[in-house]
């Protein structure tokens, strides 16, 4: 019994002590998605301030594909011991996880989350040669021509994609979803007026609502975006009740050490408050996230809850 708990207090004292000492070495930052992603973008945002708090070089790692499933199980499967990090998204974490037959990890016992990034909206924008000024003239729109306006996402399963949904539902409207490999070949088809509108990040369409290339509408959050401030809320807008906003945050391996993540937890509170950060995103819209991992957990639960009812309801699936 002795030798036991020695050999415990040997293990404590040991794991203490290498909590003490992180980070001695550089951090691998995995991200799920490409390169200039939104996701992307955060983390290399992310990534310049997290160094300064923490002392030490911060790699993104881009593993894109498999739905997000990719980055996310090389972050599940890497040692815990905080050198190894990963962005986790609201679609890998809510939303894509009811659209995979099998997922290889549990997003609740393989993950540790750590902080709450950003928030943000989607913004509903429609093609300059639609004739419609107003969540209320699309809905109207829609209704006369039902099957006849295309919706576009960057990807099945992406929160654009089941924000979509969401609205199709909540308004009685028959609205085709186009699924485009990225966010980018969609704006540009919104643009050309190949499609008739989108619900997507304000990083990746922002400029070009800004530019009047596309039509803003409203965004998708509980209140209006600080990038948009004239801008109502889809739900101010004439569907009440609707909600689809979008976050983003920093997960770990389980079983990384209690010390270790609330170190981490609160390096990335000070770095999302910093004043570069906040500058770079605010022109855009996004907000810091901040909090702790148990809130981050939370947000995980109740977005993954009211996901799975869209979807389920919708019947979408990954190709």
């Amino acid at each position: 019994m002795r030798r036991l708990v020695f050999a415990a207090l040997i293990l404590g004292s040991s794991v203490a002590a290498a909590a003490a000492d992180y980070p001695d070495r550089p951090i691998r930052l995995i991200v799920p998605q490409a390169a200039g992603s939104a996701t992307d973008t955060v983390a290399r945002i992310l990534g310049a301030e997290l160094s300064k708090e923490l002392g030490q070089q911060i790699v993104v790692d881009n593993r894109p594909g498999g739905a997000l499933t990719i980055g996310l199980d090389l972050t599940a499967k890497s040692e815990p011991d905080g050198y190894t990090i990963g962005m986790g998204p609201i679609g890998a974490l809510a939303i894509t996880r009811h659209m995979v037959g099998k997922l290889p990890y549990d997003i609740e016992k393989d993950f540790q989350p750590i902080a709450l990034v950003t928030r943000g909206h989607l913004l509903l924008a429609v093609s300059p040669s639609l004739p419609v000024k107003s969540v209320a003239e699309l809905i109207d729109y829609a209704k006369k021509n039902p099957g006849k306006l295309s919706n576009a996402s960057s990807s099945n399963g992406s929160p654009g994609h089941v924000g979509g949904e969401l609205f199709k539902y909540m308004t009685g409207t028959d609205i085709v979803h186009i699924p485009y490999r990225g966010g980018s070949l969609a704006i540009n088809d919104l643009i050309a007026g190949h499609v008739q509108l989108m619900f997507e990040s304000l990083q990746s369409i922002a400029p070009h609502a800004k530019a009047g290339s596309v039509r803003a509408l409203a965004v998708s959050g509980v209140k209006r975006s600080p990038g948009f401030p004239d801008l109502p809320t889809v739900a101010e807008a004439g569907v009440p009740g609707y909600e689809a906003g979008t976050w983003t945050g920093v997960i770990a391996p389980a079983g990384v050490p209690r010390a270790i993540v609330d170190k981490l937890n609160a390096a990335i509170n000070k770095a999302i408050a910093s004043p570069a950060f906040i500058e770079k995103f605010a022109a855009i819209g996004d907000e810091p996230g901040g909090g702790t991992p148990e809130q981050y957990a939370e947000a995980i639960r109740k977005d993954s809850a009211k996901w799975a009812e869209v979807i389920k309801r919708s019947g979408a699936k990954l190709d």
